[in-house]
């Protein structure tokens, strides 16, 4: 049985921070204070700390907050290190990837995240080999296109991404397909995708748990800004009615699952980390609760006991 969180890795975009939050008491301290421009992702696999960045962004004066950043250079990246600080190291070389979105790993070896402006999921073994594209959608696309959440499901050989369209717009979607492309297709041709949802807000960061699907949106109210969750529709199904268990966030991004414990951790970009207990937890019932009041805040990973 896997053990409790006791921690949690939580990344602050602006000053470029990897913060470390006890949960017990929610004291905060800085993990990595140079953890490079925007870090996006994060997950916590065999004592090492994963992270994307989605990288220095081109300001446009005139256009204000996130309007006038333009991430479309190719000079963001997946990085490594310790939990001991030791042995921090790049994953993916400079220019072969554009925004690092959120991380996920499948336990075995492997990473996955979405590349915003890049409008693609891929995907590199821990040692920072065999980097590969899994999903590659047409640049004509535009923002439609671009990809954010994902989530790996190893035991059914499954891949779950976002694509939030454009702010507030309610054109976002959460997409399938299999860990492994079929022979003869490409990244971008690939026949087994599936939409399961569609006309959401604006989801973003996902989150597999046995059965069910996990998910923030940073959408309008009152389905956005929201933390959801579903059942992982059979094969060829459409998902059904998200259940919202949570609402009233600043832009949610963050989320990570702690099965064990049963409760859901969100952050958000106005610097909200808040932990939401499950229907079907040990903590059912019990309203959510704020850990800490941070910077804007990104990715989540949670550190358990053993790890810790």
């Amino acid at each position: 049985m896997a053990a409790m969180w006791r921690e949690l890795l939580a990344l602050e975009i602006e000053s470029g921070s990897v913060l470390r939050v006890s949960l017990p008491d929610g004291r905060v301290s800085t993990f990595l204070s140079d953890a490079g421009p925007a870090p996006d992702g994060i997950v916590v696999e065999d004592g090492t700390v994963y992270w994307t960045t989605m990288g220095a962004p081109e300001v446009d004066p005139a256009e204000p907050g996130e309007a006038g950043l333009d991430f479309s250079a190719r000079d963001g990246g997946v990085h490594a290190v310790g939990l001991d600080g030791e042995s921090r190291r790049d994953l993916v070389p400079l220019g072969a990837m554009t925004t690092g979105k959120q991380l996920a790993s499948d336990g075995r070896g492997r990473l996955y995240w979405g590349d915003r402006e890049g409008r693609r999921v891929s995907t590199v073994r821990v040692d920072g080999t065999g980097l590969t594209d899994l999903v590659v959608n047409a640049a004509d696309q535009g923002i439609m296109g671009e990809c954010v959440g994902v989530a790996v499901d190893p035991a059914r050989s499954h891949l779950y991404w976002t694509q939030k369209g454009p702010a507030k717009g309610g054109k976002g979607r959460i997409l399938r397909t299999g860990l492994e492309i079929p022979t003869g297709q490409t990244a971008a041709n690939r026949s087994d995708i599936e939409v399961l949802w569609s006309e959401l807000p604006e989801p973003i960061d996902l989150h597999v748990v046995d059965d069910w699907l996990y998910w923030t949106d940073r959408g309008a109210p009152p389905n956005g800004n929201t933390l959801n969750r579903a059942p992982l529709p059979p094969a060829g199904e459409r998902g059904t009615a998200p259940e919202i268990l949570a609402d009233g966030f600043q832009e949610a991004i963050g989320l990570a699952v702690d099965g064990e414990a049963g409760i859901a951790y969100v952050s958000d970009l106005g610097g909200h980390l808040r932990a939401v207990p499950l229907p079907d937890g040990p903590a059912a019932g019990q309203p959510p609760r704020d850990i800490a009041s941070l910077g804007s805040l990104t990715g989540l990973a949670g550190i358990s006991a053993p790890d810790g």
